[in-house]
């Protein structure tokens, strides 16, 4: 696996290996603690972090709380019929993700990717190693490695799409992930997105689009949204199928009790998810 080493890269990984001390402690860790793991001055690490996290570790460290989603849910539970007026630009915040998106028609979906070609390549992200796919059109896959591993990351995006051609080519789709996690936040670019799903899923992953950055909903709510509301179990395998994670927000599907329920990527990093948004969010 060729992760990018780019300076954007090291700081990535810097962030995550902080947020996974962090996760595994289950207390809250000294500022002084953290950036010895880091093999940082506090001063340094503080600095990294604030940057690319938008708050503090300390603050962070109180979005990984075990009633993190109960509250989100509690506090921050979103009606999707309110949050499609809000525009996916979001308010003009460095954090907000500026994305455009056209889906495949269900014709070439049922082709398994035919005649596509599909650009990957490795990047570092905030929540591990992302494997991001892409076509001329925009961004089509992208899954994480920290918990799945990078044998069954590769193995799982490819299968999508089995009829496609896929050239491994990182320089091309650089800017979309850049801009996709935030490090070109002063130069952000849009980020175009590809949709290649069955008809239902495209649905499905509009309504989570319209959930707006540090909010979360159900998945009752999502088969409330699209007309179906007896389709709860299918709109779940739905969220599970997406292939665009993070940018298609299905880390902000919750169930009704609160609880995360799963995710295709590992729960550690829907959680790590959850609380770099609402993070960023309140800063």
């Amino acid at each position: 696996m060729n992760v990018q080493t780019t300076e954007e890269g090291y700081h990535y990984g810097v962030i995550r290996r902080a947020i996974e001390l962090i996760d595994a402690g289950g207390e809250s860790m000294p500022l002084d603690d953290l950036a010895a793991r880091m093999n940082m001055s506090p001063a340094h690490f503080q600095r990294i972090f604030s940057r690319w996290v938008g708050v503090s570790p300390k603050k962070y460290q109180q979005y990984l709380t075990l009633g993190h989603a109960k509250a989100l849910l509690e506090e921050r539970f979103t009606l999707l019929e309110a949050a499609q007026n809000v525009g996916l630009s979001g308010t003009g915040r460095l954090h907000d993700l500026f994305v455009r998106w056209e889906a495949m028609s269900p014709g070439d979906y049922a082709r398994k990717g035919a005649d596509l070609t599909i650009y990957w390549g490795w990047f570092e992200s905030p929540f591990g190693p992302a494997l991001v796919m892409g076509t001329e059109r925009g961004i089509c896959g992208i899954g994480f490695a920290a918990e799945a591993g990078a044998e069954a990351t590769m193995e799982d995006l490819l299968s999508r799409w089995p009829q496609a051609t896929f050239v491994e080519d990182p320089m091309r789709l650089r800017p979309w992930v850049l801009s996709a996690f935030g490090a070109a936040s002063d130069r952000l670019e849009p980020v175009p997105l590809y949709l290649i799903g069955a008809p239902l899923q495209i649905k499905v992953w509009e309504a989570l689009l319209r959930i707006p950055s540090g909010q979360v909903t159900t998945y009752g709510e999502l088969a409330q949204s699209i007309g179906q509301p007896r389709a709860v179990r299918a709109v779940g395998t739905a969220v599970g199928r997406n292939p665009v994670s993070w940018l298609i927000p299905c880390h902000r599907a919750l169930r009704k009790s609160g609880g995360l329920g799963g995710y295709h990527w590992g729960l550690p990093v829907k959680r790590a998810m959850l609380a770099w948004e609402a993070a960023r969010s309140e800063a």
